[in-house]
């Protein structure tokens, strides 16, 4: 501050106060934050300029429409930062309004829980608390389990298969992920998903990462099937997925060996749940999930035997 002995026009805090209509209080938070330029009388007043009340009129109005005083700081400065300070500011709200839609639906879900339930919902909702926690959870649990596929089919899979939080989301959708959350935390949902990926004689597999790879075309073209509605037997997609699987283990498709891919290729009841709860969130039963039942019962299929 400048010490002064007769400012010309300058008034004292109250007056400033008065003519803004920002708290005495607050005028000296903003000086003691060096936003806000003031001078001192001979007596030790604080006293303001003309300048310094416009100045602190724009910091009322910033603050008004939600700017932190970092950003306001900046736009004093640099009034052509306005534009990004805002949008910054903007966004920032966004995510608070999404933090908050999240919060409101997950306290519907709790409301609408029957009361023998509620326990068990309240510990699934605990552990989606925050907005986007379930998602991380899930992506944790398929980098572990997928942790032998290209990088560039894991983005793939993780865009299709994973659920993202809507701007707005339902009881349902957050019940769905909290629960989808819940299972990826236990041990037996990985140990089957395993099973059901590799089926039989994992270890005798050459290079997991290049049967993945090698999988990947049957699995589009069981997609595009299941996208069609044709039921699940014989055809390309079921050719290509046995093929992969045998070269990967050195063997060569027959009967035998679709046999032992078969014995492993069952649904299980966590799985099954999981990839039901997976389509409930994202609004659509075309899930991976899908496509390797489609050619599982394909599997299946193609052994059983034929009229004539």
């Amino acid at each position: 501050m400048t010490q002064i002995t007769a400012p010309r026009g300058a008034v004292t805090i109250g007056e400033a106060s008065r003519r803004t209509g920002v708290p005495v209080r607050t005028i000296r938070f903003y000086c003691d934050e060096g936003l806000l330029p003031a001078h001192r009388t001979g007596g030790g007043h604080r006293v303001f300029t003309g300048d310094a009340l416009t100045r602190l009129t724009s910091i009322r109005r910033l603050r008004a429409v939600g700017l932190g005083l970092a950003a306001i700081a900046a736009v004093l400065t640099d009034e052509d930062a306005t534009r990004g300070a805002v949008a910054a500011e903007r966004v920032a709200v966004e995510a608070e309004l999404q933090a908050l839609a999240w919060r409101h639906a997950a306290l519907l879900a709790l409301e609408q829980t029957g009361d023998e339930d509620r326990t068990q919902v309240l510990a699934r909702l605990a552990g989606v608390a925050e907005r986007g926690a379930a998602r991380d959870v899930l992506v944790g649990f398929w980098r572990r389990v997928l942790v032998a596929m290209p990088p560039g089919l894991f983005d793939e899979f993780v865009a299709m298969d994973i659920p993202v939080a809507p701007t707005a989301p339902s009881p349902g959708h957050v019940l769905a992920v909290a629960e989808l959350a819940e299972l990826a935390r236990t041990p037996e949902l990985g140990r089957e998903i395993s099973r059901q990926l590799w089926l039989s004689d994992r270890e005798s597999i050459r290079d997991e990462r290049a049967l993945v790879a090698e999988l990947a075309p049957a699995h589009t073209g069981a997609a595009q099937r299941v996208l069609a509605g044709s039921d699940p037997g014989p055809g390309p997609e079921l050719d290509l997925f046995v093929a992969a699987h045998a070269a990967a283990r050195g063997r060569r498709d027959t009967p035998s060996f679709r046999r032992r891919l078969a014995a492993e290729a069952t649904g299980h009841y966590t799985v099954s749940r999981y990839w039901a709860l997976t389509a409930a969130a994202l609004g659509t039963p075309h899930t991976t999930g899908a496509t390797q039942d489609w050619l599982h019962t394909a599997l299946h299929r193609s052994l059983e035997p034929r009229d004539g």
